[in-house]
C-alpha cells in the first residue's frame, strides 16, 4: 500500500489550460455557440476597423485653414482645428477666455487634493468647494467685478457651458433629491409625503424637453413683476428639478435597502431622527447606491445638449451651429465623431470613478 510520503507530486496543469491558450479556451471558446460568436465578431470587427482607421488615421487631413485644404478622401480635422475655440467656449470673448481656463483649473486644483488618503485637509477643502468656488467661478465667468468686464450668458458656449450646467446640476441634484427622498418616506408628515410624491411623479413623467421649455417660456409667470432670471438660470433651474426628481429615487432604493436592525441601533443609543439620518442611515444608504447615483450623473451630463431647445449653444449646439456654416458644408461627420468622443471620454471617466469608489467603499456584501 502506497504511503502519502511515497506519493508523486501533483502533475502540472495541461498547457491548454493555462496562459493565453487558456484565458481564450475559457472566456470565447468555451462552448460551440460562444466560439461561433466570437468568430462572427471578429469578422465584423475585421470588416469595420481597418476602414475607420483609414478614414480617421490615414487618408484624414490634419492640416490646413480652409475647407478646400481637405481631400476628401479622409477625414477633414482642419474643420476641428479652426472650429475648436468655438466648440470650447462658444461666443465668450477671445480675449477673456482666460477666465474661464482660470475657473477650470481652480476646480481641477481643488478636487485632485481630494484623490489623496493623506491630505489632512479635505473637510476643509469641500467645504471651500461648495461654498467659496462657486463665487469664485461666478465673478470670474460673469464679470462685472473687480475690474473685469462683463460677459453676457448669451455668449457663453461650448465644452465650458455643458461643464456648467453639467456641474451645477450634479452638485444641485443631490441634496435636493435626498431631502425629496426622506420626504417621499416621511409617513408621519403626510402632507410632505404627498407634495414630494407628487413632484417626484410629474417631473419624471416628462421629458427634459417639456421641463426645459416650461422653465424658459412659463417661469417668468410665475414671477414678481420686474424679476426676471437669466435664460441660462433658467435652465439651471430646469434641469436641476429634473435631475433631483430621479436622484431622490435612486437614494429611496438605498434608504429601503438598510435593515430595519439599523434604525433601531440609532433609536437604541438615543439618536434623533435627523441625528441617526445623517450619521448612520445616509451614509450606508448612499454607499449601497453608488452606481445608480453616477448613472444619474452621466444621464445629466449627456442631456445638457438639450438646452439647445431653449437657445443656448452647449458644445453639440456649437457644432451644430458650425456645421451650418456654407463654407464648411459636408464635414459634420467630422464634428459628430468629435463631440461622441469627448462626452464618451467624461462619461467612462466618470464611470471608472464609481467602479473605483464602489471598491474603495467596499460596497455590497461579502461572502464568507
Amino acid at each position: 500500500m502506497t504511503t502519502p510520503q511515497q506519493r508523486h507530486a501533483d502533475l502540472p496543469p495541461p498547457s491548454a489550460s493555462i496562459g493565453a491558450l487558456g484565458w481564450l479556451r475559457k472566456n470565447l471558446f468555451d462552448s460551440p455557440l460562444n466560439g461561433a460568436l466570437t468568430l462572427l465578431a471578429l469578422y465584423f470587427l475585421y470588416r469595420a476597423v481597418p476602414p475607420l482607421v483609414e478614414w480617421a488615421m490615414i487618408n484624414a487631413d490634419w492640416r490646413g485653414t480652409r475647407s478646400a485644404d481637405c481631400s476628401r478622401a479622409g477625414a477633414c480635422w482642419v474643420f476641428i482645428h479652426v472650429r475648436l475655440n468655438q466648440f470650447m467656449y462658444g461666443f465668450y470673448p477671445v480675449a477673456q477666455q482666460w477666465r474661464v481656463n482660470l475657473a477650470i483649473a481652480l476646480l481641477g486644483a481643488l478636487i485632485v487634493p481630494l484623490f489623496f488618503k493623506r491630505f489632512a485637509l479635505k473637510r476643509w477643502l469641500v467645504v471651500v468647494l461648495l461654498v467659496v468656488y462657486p463665487i469664485v467661478a461666478f465673478y470670474l465667468l460673469v464679470g462685472g467685478r473687480f475690474g473685469l468686464t462683463h460677459v453676457e450668458t448669451s455668449e457663453w458656449g461650448g465644452l465650458s457651458l455643458t461643464l456648467v450646467i453639467a456641474i451645477v446640476g450634479m452638485v444641485a441634484a443631490l441634496p435636493l433629491g435626498i431631502v425629496l427622498a426622506l420626504g417621499r418616506r416621511a409617513t408621519h408628515m403626510p402632507v410632505l409625503k404627498a407634495l414630494c410624491v407628487a413632484f417626484i411623479e410629474l417631473v419624471r413623467g416628462v421629458p427634459l424637453i417639456t421641463v426645459l421649455f416650461m422653465s424658459s417660456v412659463m417661469l417668468p409667470f410665475f414671477l414678481p413683476e420686474g424679476l426676471d432670471f437669466d435664460k441660462l438660470l433658467r435652465a439651471l433651474i430646469g434641469v436641476v428639478l429634473f435631475a433631483s426628481a430621479y436622484m431622490a429615487e435612486v437614494v429611496r432604493g438605498g434608504l429601503q435597502g438598510i435593515p430595519r436592525g439599523q434604525f433601531e441601533a440609532a433609536a437604541s443609543l438615543g439618536l434623533g431622527f435627523w441625528k441617526s439620518t445623517a450619521l448612520v442611515i445616509l451614509p450606508q444608504a448612499l454607499k449601497l447606491v453608488i452606481p445608480g447615483i453616477v448613472n444619474t450623473f452621466i444621464g445629466l451630463f449627456k442631456d445638457t445638449s438639450l438646452v439647445l431647445i431653449i437657445g443656448l449653444f452647449d458644445l453639440l449646439g456649437s457644432i451644430q451651429a458650425a456645421n451650418a456654416d456654407p463654407n464648411w458644408l459636408g464635414f459634420s461627420t467630422e464634428g459628430y465623431v468629435f463631440a461622441g468622443c469627448i462626452y464618451w471620454a467624461f462619461c467612462f471617466s466618470m464611470s471608472r470613478y464609481s467602479q473605483w469608489l464602489e471598491k474603495k467603499l467596499q460596497t455590497g456584501y461579502r461572502r464568507r
